[in-house]
This record gives C-alpha cells, structure tokens and sequence, in this order.
C-alpha cells in the first residue's frame, strides 16, 4: 500500500465524524447520449472544495459514475475500477493530499430504456445539479432541437424550484395528510361549511409549487413544465413526456 494510501486511510479514519458538507456536483452523459448519472463528492470546507486536488477527483468521479454498473449506492461507485484503479483508492490518496475526510454524497445513474434523451445540468457553482430524462415518442422526437433544448430548460428549472416529486401520484398520502391538517389548523374559525373549500385550494396550490409538471415553468411562468414540453414534442410533430428527474445540492 502506497504512503499516500496509508496516510488518506489514517485521516478518514481520524476524521469519520466531521461533517462534509462543501463539495462538487459532478455530472456526465455517455458520448451515444444513452447513460448519464450525477454524483457528489463533498469535502470538509469550501478551501479544499476548491483546490486542484479535489477538482481533479471530483473530474475523475465523472468518469467513475459513468462506467459503474450499478443505478444508485455510493459504495457502488468507490468499487468501480476505471483504467485498474478504484475510485476508492483516488479518494483515499486525495484525502491524504488534502487533510480533510471527503465522501461521495450522492449518486444516481440512468439509462435509456427505449425513446428519449437525458439532460444534466450543473449550476455554475457546482453546488447544485439536475438530472432529467425525458420520454418521446419517437427518435426523431427525441433527436429535435426543440426538445433537446426543452429538456435542458426543464433540468435548469428543477435545479432553482427544487421540485419534491414528479406528479400528484408521487406526493405520499402521509404528506398529503400532514398538509390538509396544517391547513385545517390554519382555518379552524372559518365556517364549517368553506373549511373543506379553503383546503382544497390550499392543496391544488402545494401541488402546484411542488410536482414538476405542475410548477409553474421559470422561463415562461405563463405555462406549466408540462406544457412547455407538450409544445416543444408538438413543434417536433410528436409527443413527449418527464419520466423521471433527480436533484442533487451540497453546501
């Protein structure tokens, strides 16, 4: 085992209860636009964060995330090899160059399953990334422009609204629950009879801040998310719709 290693292994160890909540948001498409995934790879303080030896890792991580077999599971992630090497070993040795515990935070793969593309976008800070994949109904769909550039849109919009899920079908009945009660709590010593009304408004508008298709889109608020790609496929001369989408943030 190299000094370097010995060295990176005694300061995660040493330093296992520090919290890492700096770092980078990495994200990478396959050059066929087949496979993405979007990773983080935190650190101690916004200093090392911003070092070259963390850049390098957090560059190295792109090609890592990539080439892992697995959808999700950072452990999955520091056992992948890429040109021999585990990423774990890179941690490790940039720990050692950097004296702080660094850790992969997040990590989600996707690939595509039938028509479509995926979109990643990272802020320019790096603190913060979106990815997105995006259904059509045909290639030629999924190949136009429009869609290509809705689809970035959309993954820019994600990263500042920071939707919680993709539609009404994914909000749990225990938050639907939550939410009613807060609301009733807050209406308490309106008439029985509107109470229920008032609720139910209140809860079309959480839906309508918090479910991606519904929120109100950040470059034309004018129009849903949903919309705005319904109109982008329609231009295309076909269909298309959000599959799924992940956001990450560190900091």
């Amino acid at each position: 085992m190299g000094i370097l290693r010995k060295k990176g292994l005694a300061t995660l160890t040493k330093r296992a209860e520090r919290e890492t909540s700096e770092g980078i948001v990495v994200g990478k498409i396959s050059e066929d636009g087949k496979v993405a995934a979007l990773a983080t790879l935190c650190c101690e303080t916004d200093f090392v964060a911003k070092s070259d030896d963390f850049v390098a890792a957090a560059e190295a991580l792109g090609d890592y995330v990539l080439a892992c077999s697995a959808g999700e599971g950072t452990e999955n992630v520091l056992e992948t090899s890429v040109d021999g090497r585990k990423f774990s070993d890179i941690l490790t040795e940039t720990v050692s160059r950097t004296g702080e515990k660094i850790e992969v935070g997040d990590f989600a793969k996707y690939q595509l399953g039938g028509r479509g593309l995926i979109s990643i976008y990272v802020h320019f800070n790096k603190k913060v990334g979106t990815m997105v994949e995006i259904e059509a109904s045909d290639e030629q769909v999924a190949a136009a422009d429009a869609i290509k550039q809705t689809a970035a849109d959309i993954a820019m919009h994600i990263t500042a609204a920071k939707p919680l899920t993709l539609d009404k079908e994914g909000v749990s009945a225990e938050t639907i629950e939550r939410e009613k009660a807060i609301y009733a709590e807050q209406v308490k010593n309106k008439p029985e009879n509107i109470i229920d009304k008032i609720v139910e408004g209140k809860m079309k508008k959480f839906f309508v801040e918090n479910c991606l298709v519904e929120q109100r889109f950040v470059k034309d608020d004018s129009k849903s998310v949903a919309q705005v790609l319904e109109e982008a496929a329609k231009q295309a001369g076909g269909e298309a719709k959000i599959k799924r989408f992940v956001r990450f943030d560190v900091g």
